[in-house]
C-alpha cells in the first residue's frame, strides 16, 4: 500500500510551496489536468491560474499530463502557454519516461501532481519521481472514473485506520 502514498499533500494547487520544490532540484512539474487545474468536464479556463504557471513557468518546465484526449487538453496548453502531454495511461510508466527522455531530466528533477492515487501518485511513485497529492477541485468526475474513486475511498479508509494519509491533513 505504500506505493499510493504521496511525498506531498496538500488543499490545491495554490498550496504547494513550489519554493521547497525548486530547493530540492525539481526542475519539471506534471501537473494532472482533470480536477487538478480545472474541474472534471469543464474547460475552464482560469486567470488565477495562469497567474500560477504564468510564475512558476520562471523556474520550472511546466507539462500538462493527463490521461485526456487531445481534443479537451488543447486548449489548456494554448490559453496557459505550456507544453501538454495526453493519453497518458497513468499510471503505467511509458509517458513518464518519454518526457524524461524528451525533455531530458532526471527522475528527481521531476514533480507529478495531481489528484489522484490511483493514477497520478501510483504512476509517480512506480516512476520513483516526487508525487504531490492535492484535492479533487470538484466531486464531479469523469464517468471513467468513478471506480478508481470507489477504490481510493477503500484506500484512504484503509489509511485512516492505520494514521497514515488522512484526507484534510496536509504536509509537505
Amino acid at each position: 500500500m505504500k506505493i499510493f502514498i504521496p511525498d506531498i499533500y496538500q488543499k490545491s494547487i495554490f498550496t504547494i510551496n513550489y519554493d521547497k520544490l525548486k530547493k530540492k532540484g525539481i526542475k519539471c512539474l506534471l501537473f494532472d489536468l482533470d480536477n487538478t487545474i480545472s474541474p472534471a468536464k469543464e474547460v475552464v479556463l482560469c486567470k488565477k491560474t495562469k497567474k500560477l504557471l504564468d510564475k512558476l513557468k520562471k523556474d520550472f518546465k511546466i507539462i500538462i499530463f493527463s490521461n485526456n484526449f487531445p481534443k479537451r487538453i488543447a486548449k489548456f496548453g494554448i490559453y496557459y502557454g505550456v507544453d501538454v502531454s495526453c493519453v497518458c495511461l497513468k499510471p503505467f510508466k511509458y509517458k513518464y519516461k518519454y518526457i524524461l527522455k524528451k525533455y531530458n531530466f532526471k527522475k528527481d528533477e521531476v514533480a507529478a501532481i495531481g489528484d489522484q492515487l490511483l493514477t497520478d501518485i501510483l504512476g509517480g511513485n512506480k516512476m520513483k519521481i516526487l508525487t504531490i497529492l492535492v484535492d479533487p477541485m470538484t466531486l464531479i468526475d469523469e464517468k471513467e472514473t468513478f471506480l478508481n474513486r470507489q477504490i481510493e475511498k477503500a484506500i484512504f479508509k484503509n489509511f485512516k485506520k492505520k494514521d497514515i494519509l488522512v484526507k484534510g491533513r496536509y504536509y509537505e
